[in-house]
């Protein structure tokens, strides 16, 4: 088997980075984010006329026809970056409206490089769902879900009168959209989205719910693998160059020793990604267990590295001056998001018990 990216997949990252060291540089991400504005225009824009958003949809709605690998390979990029810009939580809305059988609402929010929001909140009956087909309505308050304030169409997670939940899709252009609310993470957007009796179109049963969960899962642990990446890439350079007692500071044995153990975390942050991505887009049956294994990795993962890049950086790496703190509160938002990984290893128990009690391998 081969672990490797294919020449492709190489291709698209080196494109993708290419792109984003253009327009989502550190100065530009910081002017964003002292704007206030939430998602950078212009690089949503130029990210949309390459088709980002519809990476993995068909060509015939207008996509560009390829896998969830190649959304994972992009969000690294995005992670990389810390880049305002929508690409996961569009990409989730596209794939739940197609699969729900949208694909006219897709094809338009592909067409008008429209903004998507996904709403999965840890209470299953956060938001309720009332009515029949054709007539659903929505009533609660989601958890606060990013790009709610400028997406003009949400996904949301509802429980429903027989005591399951379902996917349902909300216009936002249509019933209005949620003010941006105060977060740690400044360079993406989050709002709550409230429904009160608010039209929605339901998209999916129990197993769209799941099919969510696992990429929503996934898109976020492939954007905390970026951002670790680049913290650990950050605490290396400045070991080098700080020197105390004469001496590079990495060259002392504990410096060392957490920048080895960094690297550990991200190797590992990187194949529980991918494997996770990797299954969702085969449609293999351990695509849930990938998904939470990479949840629950990458969530504990992340943060051990950034604890140890503000360990190496000292006192600077704890002022907002410096730009590890762009990745360090971009990666909280990315951990408790489609569920951190206390709920992620209580699912995993949970599917692997089922395996037990049928007398199957776990592994």
């Amino acid at each position: 088997m081969n672990f490797e990216l294919s020449d492709d997949q190489l291709a698209l990252r080196d494109g993708a980075r290419d792109l984003l060291d253009g327009l989502a540089d550190i100065a530009r991400v910081r002017a964003v984010v002292e704007a206030s504005v939430g998602v950078d225009d212009a690089l949503w824009k130029a990210m949309a006329e390459q088709g980002w958003p519809g990476i993995a949809v068909d060509e015939s709605l207008g996509g560009l026809g390829f896998g969830t690998v190649e959304v994972a390979v992009l969000l690294e990029e995005v992670g990389r970056h810390a880049a305002p810009a929508p690409v996961a939580s569009t990409a989730l809305v596209l794939r739940a409206l197609i699969d729900g059988g949208e694909t006219d609402w897709a094809a338009r929010v592909l067409a008008d490089g429209g903004i998507g929001c996904a709403a999965w909140s840890r209470e299953a009956d956060a938001v309720r769902a009332e009515g029949a087909a054709g007539a659903w309505r929505l009533t609660g308050r989601s958890d606060p879900t990013p790009y709610a304030p400028s997406a003009s169409v949400a996904v949301v997670v509802a429980a429903t009168p027989d005591g399951s939940t379902g996917v349902f899709a909300v216009d936002l252009d249509e019933v209005g959209r949620p003010g941006a609310e105060p977060a740690m993470d400044r360079t993406r957007e989050v709002g709550w989205l409230t429904f009160d009796a608010t039209h929605a179109v339901r998209l999916g049963d129990e197993s769209a719910v799941i099919a969510l969960l696992d990429r929503g899962a996934t898109f976020a642990s492939a954007e905390m693998l970026g951002g670790a990446a680049r913290a650990l890439e950050l605490a290396v350079e400045y070991a080098k160059d700080r020197v105390q007692f004469g001496r590079p500071i990495g060259s002392f044995q504990a410096v060392k020793h957490r920048c080895a153990d960094m690297l550990v975390d991200v190797e590992g942050m990187r194949s529980t990604s991918y494997w996770a991505a990797w299954c969702i887009g085969a449609a293999d049956p351990e695509a849930s267990i990938a998904a939470s294994t990479a949840k629950v990795w990458c969530s504990d993962a992340s943060k051990r590295v950034m604890a140890s890049a503000l360990q190496v950086h000292g006192g600077i790496g704890f002022t907002w001056e410096h730009d590890l703190h762009l990745f360090l509160k971009r990666g909280q938002l990315d951990q408790v998001t489609f569920g951190d990984a206390v709920y992620h290893r209580d699912r995993l128990a949970g599917l692997l018990r089922t395996r037990v009690e049928a007398g199957e391998s776990v592994i």
